[in-house]
């Protein structure tokens, strides 16, 4: 049983909900997540293959700005791959301009097992920043 589901009965023990409310309750969550059927297998989730951003800025007038970028995530892979053939006096150089940016990342220790567990990691993550005038998203397809 999932943690929804042992929330609904605790709260049922605890008097906070009737055993009618309780089952409404649990027969939504069945319908919001279907089990599967005996025997079935669960699909793995495809990978993401681009890393989006949408940008929309209504501060500019009447027609909003609107950016759309669509990253191929292979490219973060060849670009990970290609940091190996820097000379270590030039890696040294964009770490210290890096570093002098606000970017405090080493990208000698960048290594392209650790960037494919990020991008394993990326489906899950969806970035959304909303403000008066603008709004942006960060996700992956």
């Amino acid at each position: 049983m999932d943690e929804q589901g042992r929330q609904i009965l605790m709260m049922l023990a605890e008097g906070k909900i009737t055993a009618d409310e309780a089952e409404r309750l649990i027969n939504a969550l069945e319908r919001q997540q279907p089990e599967l059927a005996a025997g079935a297998e669960s699909r793995p989730k495809a990978r993401p293959k681009y890393l989006r951003v949408l940008v929309e800025d209504t501060s500019t007038g009447d027609e909003p700005s609107r950016i759309n970028i669509r990253v191929p995530l292979q490219l973060l892979r060849a670009g990970v791959r290609l940091t190996s053939l820097v000379p270590p006096k030039a890696m040294t150089k964009i770490n210290t301009e890096l570093a002098r940016s606000g970017v405090p990342i080493d990208l000698s220790e960048l290594k392209p097992a650790q960037l494919e567990e990020l991008i394993d990691q990326l489906h899950e993550v969806t970035v959304d920043v909303d403000d008066s005038t603008s709004k942006v998203q960060v996700f992956c397809e």
